[in-house]
């Protein structure tokens, strides 16, 4: 199986998509102004104690005040709130942990109002991103994760992934730690560490400990309440530094600084590796490229097909994800209904693992499969589910089938579910329902170029549209674009962009900035 990587950076959003055999199975977008990310930490202040719900709210500067729990603030809470005063009260010297004192754990069937008080200054870190209706979820157990370790200051445990089997790596790898690690600092040592120089290990863990003194850094130049201490490296990087593994053949990127970024990242990780990633330059949209807007229309979107005619239908509430399986129109397999059952079933099951990694759905999640009377069957079908999750990261829980038939899965959520609007709103007539005649649309878009060229006075532009219209653009020796070129310049370039509506078009200038060329009475 070979794995590819493509970063679509725009001007107001980013998006990574991960494809397997050519095949989407991840897809992640994310606004490039959101300062809201999980990993991140702030020096928040309490603003509400919940004695009932044993747990407090928090202000870290968020439209909804993020929600901590007596257990999430660790062990260890009281050492670091004496540590974080005697940090905020000498802002001009650093104040090494390793010289901070320990002080005994908090009790864990204790009370948040013997702990906090409203109005303390506390450092937190999200842990869950606002889902929903509800504000982040945040940890007192700070930690900084890379590719090899996890720190975790105020704690003086090695730790090593279950994942490594072999027990003489396991120990290998604990006593490395234990010997080169700092005092008062915990490690947590990744799979991925296995096999791993000393060397190696090393370079990563100053790097962590780097983190962690910028960011008490930070705490004590901290003037206002609440204050972004550290943020988690961004999004390309930190999946990178989640997914990468050596089946990787290409990392494309279409942005330079994007790509110098994941470039110098990969270097870091893996030197023999960095000329996997590729800068892309290509006038075609980079998912239009690699075919991935196509599968993105396809895959999202309430009703999902996938084989032979047979479909999900997939449906979100507040409390849980509903998935139901239809044969739809498929023919009749000739063995009879248990095994055309059987079939749409598995066929169902690989589906629908693809796609919980792809939209990143998360909580409970109940499947209604096609209804199977044979035991061996139904033991088939989860067992080929279990298999098809094994490529997922993210914790889970699936349950054989209940007697209605009924599979019942659960997944670590840590974000909201990833939600792309397949139906396309008409871009020119924006719902009224009447346009002007498709005929004349290549007549409108001549006169934009002359009202660019000769008004504006752009003279080098992109213009992107539907592939169709772009091919009656194109057709001939004397094409319309040809016409175009010659008339106003050679300036002009056509890009077909499958993201665009039929009659939609948008205007891009020589710094790939949007020009909004919409007329007053379209968009009325």
């Amino acid at each position: 199986m070979t794995s590819e990587l493509v970063v679509d950076v725009q001007p107001k959003e980013i998006s990574i998509a991960l494809l397997e055999d050519k095949n989407l199975v991840e897809f992640q977008k994310e606004e490039r102004n959101l300062s809201f990310s999980v990993g991140n930490m702030y020096v928040g202040k309490v603003r509400k104690l919940m004695p009932g719900l044993n747990a407090c709210f928090i202000d870290v500067g968020f439209e909804k005040d993020a929600f901590l729990h007596y257990l999430d603030l660790g062990p260890q809470f009281l050492s670091y709130q004496k540590y974080l005063k005697q940090v905020i009260s000498d802002r001009k010297k650093l104040y090494p942990i390793s010289k901070a004192s320990m002080l005994p754990d908090i009790e864990k069937d204790g009370s948040i109002s013997n702990v906090l008080q409203q109005g303390q200054e506390v450092i937190v870190q999200i842990v869950k991103e606002p889902i929903s209706t509800k504000g982040p979820r945040l940890t007192c157990e700070l930690s900084f994760a890379g590719r090899y370790l996890v720190l975790i200051p105020f704690n003086d445990k090695v730790s090593v992934s279950q994942k490594i089997k072999s027990s003489e790596e396991r120990a290998r790898l604990k006593q490395l730690l234990q010997s080169i690690k700092p005092k008062n600092f915990g490690v947590i040592v990744r799979t991925v560490a296995e096999g791993k120089r000393v060397a190696e290990l090393d370079a990563e863990l100053k790097v962590l400990l780097k983190h962690w003194e910028e960011t008490i850094t930070k705490v004590q130049k901290a003037t206002k309440m609440p204050t972004l201490v550290y943020e988690e490296t961004s999004r390309t990087v930190a999946m990178l530094r989640d997914l990468f593994n050596p089946s990787y053949e290409n990392i494309y990127v279409n942005d330079e600084t994007v790509y110098n970024e994941v470039k110098n990242y990969v270097a870091l990780i893996a030197p023999e590796r960095v000329g996997i990633v590729k800068l892309y330059k290509g006038q075609l949209p980079i998912f239009d490229n690699f075919a991935i807007t196509k599968q993105i229309k396809s895959s999202f979107g309430k009703t999902v097909s996938y084989k032979s005619g047979a479909y999900l239908i997939i449906e979100h509430t507040e409390a849980l994800h509903v998935v139901d399986v239809n044969s739809g129109n498929r023919s009749k397999s000739a063995n009879g209904q248990e095994a055309n059952a059987l079939d749409v079933n598995l066929g169902a099951a690989d589906e629908l693992a693809r796609q919980l990694r792809l939209r990143d759905m998360g909580g409970i999640i109940v499947v209604d499969f096609i209804d199977m009377n044979l035991a061996e069957n139904r033991q088939k079908l989860y067992e080929r589910m279990c298999q098809n999750m094994q490529k997922d990261r993210a914790k889970h829980n699936i349950l054989p089938l209940s007697k209605f038939g009924l599979m019942q899965i659960t997944r670590q959520r840590v974000r909201p579910a990833m939600d792309v609007a397949t139906d396309e709103d008409c871009p020119t007539c924006f719902g009224k329902g009447k346009i002007k005649p498709s005929i004349l649309f290549t007549d409108t878009l001549e006169s934009k170029i002359d009202y660019l060229v000769n008004k504006l006075k752009v003279k080098k532009f992109t213009l992107h549209i539907h592939p169709y219209v772009a091919a009656y653009i194109n057709q001939g020796i004397m094409s319309l674009k040809r016409k175009w070129q010659m008339k106003y310049g050679f300036g002009i370039k056509i890009v077909p962009n499958q993201s665009l509506a039929f009659l939609q078009y948008k205007f891009y200038d020589a710094h790939n900035e949007e020009i909004d060329m919409k007329e007053e009475f379209e968009i009325k």
